[in-house]
């Protein structure tokens, strides 16, 4: 997958919008951040290191642990919390349909949590 399949994919999740907030050119390797338009929230970091494309996506602790094992290209993130974010080499052994599964658990992890609606007792009701 290229840097501009990556970022089409991610524009294709509601809301979703590319910022480079490190300047620089992404031709050349500079940071692609994908935020959630709602909150502003970074889900897929996409850069390059070492001459290879990486995108660095959120996980849940034991899903970040568990796709480490699984995967060769699937590392601690680069730059990010290790616990809560993996870095993702592409053209290695992650397939395309699990990476496109990946950014939009990613996507999921940042968007805004709804509220619940609170439960108010009647009058008169003792607590």
């Amino acid at each position: 997958m290229t840097r501009r399949k990556l970022i089409a994919y991610c524009l294709s999740l509601p809301h979703s919008y590319e910022d480079y907030p490190f300047g620089g050119d992404a031709s050349v390797g500079g940071w692609t951040v994908m935020r959630h338009g709602a909150n502003k929230k970074g889900f897929a970091h996409i850069y390059e290191r070492n001459g290879r494309l990486c995108v660095n996506l959120k996980c849940e602790p034991l899903d970040a642990d568990f796709l480490r094992q699984l995967f060769t290209h699937v590392a601690p993130a680069y730059h990010m919390n290790k616990t809560h974010w993996n870095t993702v080499t592409l053209g290695g052994d992650v397939p395309d349909d699990e990476l496109r599964r990946l950014i939009a658990r990613s996507y999921d992890l940042v968007k805004p949590k709804e509220r619940k609606k609170s439960v108010s007792s009647t009058p008169g009701e003792r607590g």
